[in-house]
């Protein structure tokens, strides 16, 4: 339900000024977003350096380092659009899913602006954000379409009917694929500050995609869901059967016949790693045609995306099957803060929104914080179709089955 607030005299849609703000995981991002999908400004302050120094995102550490800058970023992303907090129209902060300490630094210093400034609040689900972004991008992307949101955490993939109203398809049972990524990185003793999807991806460029015999996952299995645990263990496996000490020998001392061996691992998990999304997109396409024929555009979107490989071989998947592909440029793939506030505008102009918070409320007052990557806000997923009508709104989602294909019909 819409706030009361939505009784006020809202701005055009082109007038509107919406400051978004990301702090989910290990990045501090805000920007300034105008109605009509004009960037104004976008910032990022990375933590490239923490993740070399813990060989991953340690959650205290990255929330210290949250509430280090992101007064300064915030203040940056005002700056560079030319603009005070008082032009603003509204804020919109990520409340889920994501680390919790993180995401609570970010939660707090939205209430803070929106509180000194009236401003009224719109709590953004990260995975929505990542979805919705590609609507910017694309101003000819209209609902439905079907969409893949691939990240470190995340992978998760969904028939958006219209705005919050998504089917979900397909969600991670263990581990996600940029996480498979990051952990093969690090074993195989790359840097670390690149990111370990991008330094597997350059490493792959040097290797032979078929050296090593990695099993796909779950082709036993007739559904859209995904599992990549059991290919980080043969990735493991690998390096130890190949006696590559790649704990004490980076890859830039590595000898080069040690260099072509750990090459053609990630070019070979990077394959596997692939073929595995595109086998289940083929058939989340499948399903999808099924409940809205008139799909059009397959957007791929979360920090995966970013890579090239996985965009050509799921170009490939959307041409098979007579879709285009949408998937945003690099710098918005990325956790952002440009998709946060586009999705806040979003959910603005239909009222989805919350009231600014009262002089009375404490400073440290939380809007409640999502931790789960499903739409559905935490419920258990199916393995099958269920309709998530996601309110936009900080809270609990609601949520409705509606009737699609059956579950036999959509596992054959």
């Amino acid at each position: 339900m819409p706030s009361t607030a939505a009784a006020r005299a809202v701005p055009a849609r082109c007038d509107l000024l919406m400051l978004g703000i990301e702090t989910s995981c290990d990045d501090t991002a805000a920007a300034v977003v105008r109605g009509d999908g004009e960037i104004l400004s976008q910032v990022v302050s990375s933590q490239a350096d923490l993740l070399a120094r813990y060989g991953g995102v340690a959650p205290k550490m990255a929330e210290e380092a949250h509430a280090l800058v992101i007064d300064q970023v915030v203040q940056k992303a005002l700056d560079d659009a030319k603009l005070s907090e008082s032009d603003l129209s509204a804020v919109a902060v990520t409340i889920g899913p994501g680390l919790s300490l993180c995401l609570r630094v970010g939660v707090h210093k939205a209430r803070q602006v929106a509180k000194a400034f009236g401003l009224p609040i719109v709590g953004v689900h990260h995975m929505e954000a990542h979805a919705l972004v590609s609507r910017l991008v694309n101003k000819d992307l209209d609902f439905p379409f079907l969409a893949l949101l691939i990240s470190g955490g995340h992978n998760l993939l969904v028939l958006a009917r219209g705005l919050g109203q998504y089917i979900q398809l397909g969600t991670t049972i263990d581990d996600a694929i940029g996480e498979a990524y990051d952990k093969s990185a690090r074993w195989l003793g790359l840097d670390m500050r690149k990111g370990g999807g991008p330094a597997l991806e350059e490493l792959a460029l040097e290797g032979d995609p078929n050296a090593v015999k990695f099993r796909v996952p779950m082709r036993q299995h007739k559904d859209c869901n995904f599992s990549y645990a059991g290919l980080k263990t043969q990735v493991r496996l690998a390096i130890e059967s190949k006696n590559l000490c790649t704990e004490d020998v980076p890859i830039s001392s590595a000898s080069e016949e040690d260099r072509q061996s750990r090459a053609n691992i990630a070019a070979s998990f990077q394959r596997v790693a692939v073929l595995h999304l595109e086998e289940r997109c083929h058939r989340a396409v499948e399903w999808a045609l099924k409940m809205e024929p008139s799909i059009k555009y397959f957007v791929v979107s979360g920090g995966v995306a970013s890579n090239k490989y996985v965009r050509t071989r799921l170009n490939q998947v959307a041409e098979n099957n007579g879709l285009q592909l949408v998937s945003p440029p690099p710098s918005l793939c990325t956790d952002n803060g440009v998709m946060i506030a586009w999705t806040g505008i979003e959910h603005f102009v239909v009222g989805r929104f919350e009231d600014p918070p009262t002089d009375d409320e404490p400073d440290d007052m939380q809007t409640r914080i999502e931790s789960s990557s499903s739409l559905s806000a935490g419920r258990a997923i199916a393995s099958y179709p269920v309709l998530i009508r996601f309110s936009g709104r900080p809270g609990p989602a609601n949520e409705d089955a509606t009737q699609g294909p059956t579950k036999k019909q959509l596992q054959q």
